[in-house]
């Protein structure tokens, strides 16, 4: 009868360990699904950057510097890869330059009227836009992910099985304000 009980004891421990590994699976696997959203929405955004480029130089082909600071932060920022925090150092470092190539709209007035830059420009808020929804969700899932592998019993199973903690994905405040207010309606 004691080997009986031993037995079930083992088995509702196996069961409850069993219960607790999906679950923290699941949380992974949503936190994962969060980052690949983001990072579509992030290398969209960076796709449209060149073609932004392109348009504003036939019209201030002065401003060469920030045309290379643009390139140089995009190069920087793709290349960050799947680090969130690093990610998110890099593509503030990309708003600034961005936001200042998106100004240089107002400064050309053809420019301003121009049917592909005007395009762009909606894309491009677009995307901001999706980027802001994808980094919630991630972050959501992050915040799920990171309680459960911090709370007791969870933790004990999580620690055990590798599961570990995720960083946010934040962009700084100087970067939130330098993306540029494209005056578009959504």
């Amino acid at each position: 009868m004691t080997t009986l009980y031993i037995f079930a004891t083992v088995a509702l421990v196996a069961i409850f360990v069993i219960i607790l590994f999906n679950q923290l699976i699941a949380k992974r696997q949503l936190t994962n699904n969060g980052w690949a959203d983001i990072d579509v929405q992030l290398k969209r955004r960076a796709d449209l950057i060149p073609q932004l480029v392109t348009t504003v130089k036939a019209y201030a082909a002065h401003e060469q510097q920030l045309f290379e600071e643009v390139a140089e932060r995009r190069n920087a920022a793709l290349a960050a890869g799947d680090n969130a925090v690093q990610r998110g150092e890099a593509e503030s470092a990309l708003a600034k330059p961005v936001g200042r190539l998106i100004a240089l709209g107002e400064a050309y007035p053809d420019l301003k009227a121009n049917q592909n830059f005007l395009d762009l420009q909606n894309e491009l808020s677009d995307t901001e836009n999706k980027i802001e929804m994808a980094r919630r969700f991630y972050n959501g899932a992050v915040r799920e992910l990171n309680t459960a592998a911090e709370s007791f019993p969870s933790n004990i199973v999580a620690s055990f099985f590798g599961i570990k903690q995720r960083a946010f994905f934040e962009i700084t405040a100087a970067g939130d304000r330098a993306v540029p207010n494209l005056g578009l309606k959504s």
